[in-house]
């Protein structure tokens, strides 16, 4: 999301929630305005809610919530060579907190909600989808006599990853209304029947992006103007699409960096200091 043309600040209700994401992405300072339904509001929704539910789960590993523990549910059959042991995290129930927290006022029948519960359920998922089988080896120096494994989250870095994927492929649906018992109720539907349906792990979106090129208090955009690009690639960081066609200006950086670096038995490592000259690229 570095080199996306949107960048971000912490005007928003969300920020304290994203906390978590902010220290794996320093770069995010999310300010879009949420009021739109847009896929970047889909991406925070979702990322916002696989937050809570990572934050949960993994205090819940590490005995910092009295009101949860470890997974035991999930186990099964030991395979060969290693048996269970350690502390499975229990992300079912950090699940359940986060759908109880995020999904609290998303029970109106409009399509924003519909929209916010499918993206706040898709972060939750990526969670389920992402979890692996961590090890640790018991013996003399290391012998790995005795293998014990138990289900871990991965770092929250995968996660944002993963959801940027889903952001990237996010499905564009059109609302329809039709009534019920209880009123007027809004539903959503795929824009293009030739795509595949989006499923449970995929995020939604029903109003277009706005212009993020130029400064925009009213979206929370500050444009694209003075931000570093990278001049050899074709992609979304490149200076073509990046600087939206304005050109870009390049000028050289000194940076002074550790190099030439030895390591000293036993046990310490020396370096020397070098200056080394960078071309930095940035949207005019």
């Amino acid at each position: 999301m570095k080199h996306m043309k949107y960048k971000c600040n912490k005007k928003n209700v969300f920020y304290s929630i994203l906390a978590l994401y902010k220290l794996t992405y320093p770069f995010l300072y999310w300010s879009f305005c949420l009021v739109l339904a847009t896929r970047e509001s889909a991406f925070v929704h979702a990322i916002a809610s696989a937050g809570v539910a990572f934050a949960v789960t993994r205090s819940c590993a590490e005995g910092s919530a009295t009101i949860c523990g470890c997974d035991a549910r999930h186990k099964g059959p030991p395979g060969d060579g290693w048996k269970w042991g350690g502390c499975s995290e229990d992300v079912e129930f950090g699940s359940m907190v986060s759908r109880e927290f995020a999904d609290a006022r998303e029970n109106r029948p409009d399509a924003r909600s519909a929209m916010n519960r499918q993206n706040n359920e898709a972060g939750r998922t990526s969670l389920n989808d992402n979890m692996f089988l961590k090890c640790k080896c018991h013996g003399l120096s290391g012998s790995c006599e005795v293998k014990t494994c138990w289900w871990s989250q991965p770092d929250f870095r995968v996660i944002g990853d993963y959801m940027k994927d889903k952001y990237d492929s996010a499905s564009e649906m059109v609302v329809e209304k039709h009534q019920e018992s209880r009123g007027w109720v809004e539903t959503l539907r795929p824009k293009y029947n030739y795509f595949k349906p989006p499923t449970d792990t995929d995020l939604v979106y029903y109003e277009t992006s706005p212009n993020f090129c130029d400064p925009n208090p009213e979206t929370g955009s500050f444009g694209t103007r003075d931000r570093a690009c990278n001049v050899s690639s074709h992609g979304i960081d490149g200076c073509d699409l990046l600087c939206c066609g304005r050109g870009h200006n390049t000028r050289t950086e000194k940076r002074r960096e550790k190099c030439n670096c030895i390591f000293h038995w036993c046990c310490y490592v020396s370096c020397q200091e070098c200056t080394r000259v960078y071309d930095v690229h940035t949207c005019k």
